[in-house]
């Protein structure tokens, strides 16, 4: 099985799982540590926060 290339930069992915309270979790096991649940609420908030950046940039 081959590796996919990391969408999200690893500044994004530590800071988000800061803000989710796991990264202790990554800094101990690795990015394979965490839970599936962890990694979807990830995904989830940097969706959100890309929505809100769109938003925030739309013309007037």
């Amino acid at each position: 099985m081959s590796r996919r290339r990391s969408v999200m930069s690893h500044q994004l992915k530590e800071e988000l799982a800061k803000e989710l309270g796991f990264y202790d979790v990554v800094q101990n096991e690795g990015w394979g540590g965490i839970k599936a649940k962890d990694a979807g609420n990830m995904v989830k908030l940097a969706i959100e926060m890309a929505e809100r950046q769109l938003i925030n940039h739309q013309p007037k």
